[in-house]
């Protein structure tokens, strides 16, 4: 395996949390427990994006959200990583497909918040993800309706599955609805509170 790039053998699942994590906070440690608890994964590894592409505003240096990615979740089950700059990949799409590549035999689950699968459909190659892994969507405040409704859950709704633990050793398309408590922790009202200046180490919040 390629320096700087996580360990996994085959016959693993890893759940894949990407974001820009401007900042990382408990809200993240809250879903990535829940799904090493109620998925069944062996490790979970964070992509912290160099940028996303769906938003106009570009988040603080990426050296500085690693920095506290690392602070805030202090598991030896989940991997901070800046995979989608070492891969040179910008889409989810591709950085699945690399991934893939590199670690035959390891199942990859990608894991979202139910906000992000409402826009889901806005993403690149949305259906290809679909094909490609396991989805896990974990329940966020206020975004359920809207989430179950969505244009992705209402076009892949026949691959749904009832539990979390269910996607384990089933083939994509499979995707599944999570509920779990509820975390309102947001990196948007951390920012707009100043409880996150790049360059800066901040408390976890």
């Amino acid at each position: 395996m390629r320096q700087g790039f996580p360990i996994a053998t085959k016959g693993m699942v890893i759940g894949l949390l990407g974001g820009s994590f401007d900042p990382a906070h408990e809200g993240h440690v809250h879903i990535t427990r829940e799904a090493l608890k109620r998925m069944g994964l062996d490790q979970v590894w964070w992509l912290v994006t160099p940028g996303n592409p769906l938003k106009a505003r570009q988040p603080a240096p990426l050296a500085d959200r690693l920095a506290r990615a690392r602070e805030v979740m202090r598991d030896p089950r989940v991997k901070i990583t800046a995979l989608e700059e070492k891969l040179g990949t910008r889409a989810t799409a591709d950085t699945i497909e690399k991934l893939k590549a590199l670690y035959p035999g390891v199942t990859f689950v990608w894991l979202m918040g139910a906000d992000n699968l409402v826009q889901f459909h806005k993403w690149g190659r949305w259906r290809d993800i679909l094909r490609n892994v396991a989805v896990g969507v974990l329940a966020r405040p206020g975004s359920g309706v809207a989430a179950r409704t969505s244009v992705a859950a209402r076009a892949f709704r026949a691959h749904q599955v009832d539990r979390g633990e269910n996607l384990r050793g089933r083939k994509p398309p499979v995707w599944a609805f999570v509920n779990l408590p509820m975390n309102d922790a947001s990196s948007t009202e951390i920012r707009a509170k100043g409880g996150w200046r790049s360059g800066k180490t901040q408390p976890p919040v």
